[in-house]
Order: C-alpha cells, then structure tokens, then sequence
C-alpha cells in the first residue's frame, strides 16, 4: 500500500512540498543546536524545561485521544465511527512521532536516551513513559495497516488483531497517566504537585485531541471523496463537550484550591500566568486567551442546534483545540518553573532557533499524517469503487 504515497493531484504534492521546507529549515536550526548545544535556547537553570516539553506534552493527549474513536467503534460496534477510526488510529501515529521527536531535542543529545534502555530504572518515570510512548507508536501502527489492508483485500483483519486492539485501549490512557505523574511527581515543583493531574491531562485530551479529528476529517471531506460521515463528527463533538466541560472545572479547581487555601507557591505561579509577578507578565496575553478561547468553545458547544452549522461547528473546534494547547502546551509547563525555588521571577522567553526546530518537528507531524491519510483515502476509494 505504500506505493499510493507515491502519486497524488498537484494539491498533494504542494502540501508535501511545503512541509518539506519547514522540516529542512527546522533540520537546519537542530545543527545549529547540535553543534552549540542548548545554549542557543531560552531553557536555562531556573526553566529547564520549554517549549519542545509543552509540545510534548500536548502531543500525548492527542494521541491518547484515539482511545474515544477506536473504543466505540471495536468494543461497542458504534458503526458510525467505521470511516473515522482510521483517521484517528493514524492522527496518534503522527502525534507519538512528535512526541519522541521533541523528546530528542530536548536531550541536546539523541544518544542520551539510549542510557534508558541500557541502563533501565523501574522506578523512574521517565524510562515508562518512553516504554509506553514506543508501545502506543507500534500499536497504532499494527492496528492502523492491518484493518486497512484486511478492508482492501475484503476479509476481516486477523484474531490477533483484535488482541491489541483491546491492549491499546488501556495503553492510550497510560500514555497520558505516566506523563502527567512525570510531572507530578516533582515535590521541588509545587505548582504541579495535585493529586488531578492525570485526570486534567486526560480530560483535556479527550476533548483537543477529537476537536483536531473533527478539523482533519472536514478538511479531507473538502479535498477528497472521502467523507468520514456527520454521524460520527457529531457523536464525537458530543465527547469533545462533556471533556471540554469537565476540563474547565479541572481548572477552576486549581484556583478554588490555591486561593481559598492560600497555598502561596500554588498562588503566585497562577498570578504569574495570569495577572503578572514582580512586574513580568510574559504569559498573561497567553493565558487570557486561553480563557477567552475555553469560554467561547463551552458557550458554541453548549447548545445543539447551533453545532449542526458546519462553520460554527468548524469555530468550536478551533476554540477548544487552541484553549487546550495554550493551557497545557504553553502555561503548564512553564508555570511551574515561575517562580523558582528562591522566588525568584526568571521569564523564559523562546529563540528563533527553538520555534523553527519546534515548526520543523510539527511539519513533519503533518508530513507523516499527510501520507498516513493519502494512503488510507485511496484505499477507501478503492474498496467504494
């Protein structure tokens, strides 16, 4: 099946194209930092995590949202979700392959990671969450290319098949469950020490990563022959709802126990983000963004009727998508380094070369969905025809 890679319309091949150019341009600013180290990025003592750990952290909750199309459909029989379960299986491909891609960057050197595997530690979190992250990427990737090759050949796909299926359901949580208790588990950093982390991680997951679906599967409706049927875009928007609701409350959560609390290390990071410390308000357009954009996703969400417009549909999307990268992707993790153990406000700040290796990494995301689904579409085309 990897030969329908190969040829495409002129739109398909722009798009690679396009991609491609990102990649190299985010390979080239990668030299820079091989040959220069970590020095050329914003990351320094007091923020040592940036933006390739808040990017990572996000990817796992887009992948982990597989989970909410490949649960209904394999266990439940909801066959609405038969043409989207694919999209979905191969969106958490391209998400995990990020994921380790920002990893690797961060390390400043790849090989570093080999010392996880040569010199295992169980009970590190670090060591499960690359044994989980590598054991959800080849899942996926099993799962994914034999259902499609099974539907191409007009058969079902084979009993052991059916076996991972029922090991990646538990897995996909487990991917975001040993990422959020990697963070939590850090007593030096008390802005992340709440027992609902790994509950806020995967609600937020559940609710961003099947909004991004929902854009992915209307947008290859528009371009290709291949629609992925509203039946399922609506039961899954129902999913992105209940999740965006409950993350949200997570949220509020957080504050209800900092302030009325008064927990001071748990306060000042969250004035930090949203108001300002000490004259340093880096992050606050950010965060209150965020607020403006979760607040207008639970509002367009909320009532029925308005989701059956496709563009207000298209609106709400984006809004809880973006709510949830700016929350976790952007304020979570650099929240809690601000500020530091003395504290001391110490603003990270991203350069050049650390946005265009984070671009590069992305476009190379989208490169690999863009293939994944190529090949899935023409399949189904196929088997249609």
């Amino acid at each position: 099946m990897l030969e329908r890679a190969l040829t495409g319309s002129a739109r398909y091949k722009r798009l690679l194209g396009g991609l491609g150019i990102l990649m190299v341009l985010g390979f080239m600013a990668y030299l820079t930092q091989w040959e220069h180290g970590l020095m050329i990025t914003g990351m320094g003592r007091d923020v040592s995590w940036g933006i390739y750990i808040a990017q990572f952290t996000f990817l796992v909750g887009v992948a982990a949202s597989a989970v909410m199309v490949v649960l209904p459909y394999y266990i439940h029989n909801v066959k609405e979700f038969g043409r989207i379960t694919i999209l979905g299986e191969f969106l958490a491909i391209a998400s995990v392959i990020m994921c380790i891609m920002f990893v690797l960057v961060d390390l400043g050197k790849p090989m570093r990671v080999l010392n996880v595997l040569l010199y295992p530690t169980l009970n590190s979190m670090l060591f499960w969450d690359v044994t989980v992250l590598n054991g959800y990427l080849f899942l996926n990737i099993f799962i994914g290319w034999n259902v499609l090759e099974a539907e191409r050949k007009g058969t079902h796909y084979p009993n052991w098949v059916k076996t991972l299926i029922y090991i990646s359901i538990p897995w996909a949580v487990s991917i975001h469950t040993v990422t959020a208790f990697l963070i939590a588990g850090l007593p030096a950093r008390e802005f992340w020490l709440t027992a609902i982390m790994a509950a806020r991680f995967l609600a937020s997951a559940f609710c961003s990563g099947p909004a991004l679906l929902i854009l992915l599967a209307l947008i290859v409706r528009k371009y290709t022959k291949f629609d992925a049927g509203m039946a399922a875009i609506h039961k899954l928007l129902t999913i992105v709802t209940y999740a965006m609701f409950v993350s949200v409350f997570f949220v509020i959560l957080e504050f209800f126990t900092a302030f009325y609390s008064n927990i001071p290390s748990h306060m000042e990071t969250l004035k930090y983000l949203f108001v300002g410390l000490d004259g340093k308000h880096a992050l606050v357009p950010f965060m209150w963004l965020f607020v403006i954009l979760a607040v207008a996703g639970v509002v367009l969400l909320l009532h029925p009727d308005i989701r059956k417009n496709e563009n207000i549909l298209i609106a709400a999307c984006l809004c809880v998508f973006f709510s949830m990268y700016l929350d976790k992707g952007v304020g979570l993790i650099v929240g809690g380094f601000i500020p530091n153990m003395f504290g001391q406000v110490h603003q990270y700040v991203p350069t050049v070369p650390e946005l265009m290796i984070a671009i590069g990494i992305w476009a190379t995301g989208f490169f690999v969905l863009t293939v994944l689904y190529k090949i899935a579409i023409s399949v189904k085309e196929e088997v249609r025809g």
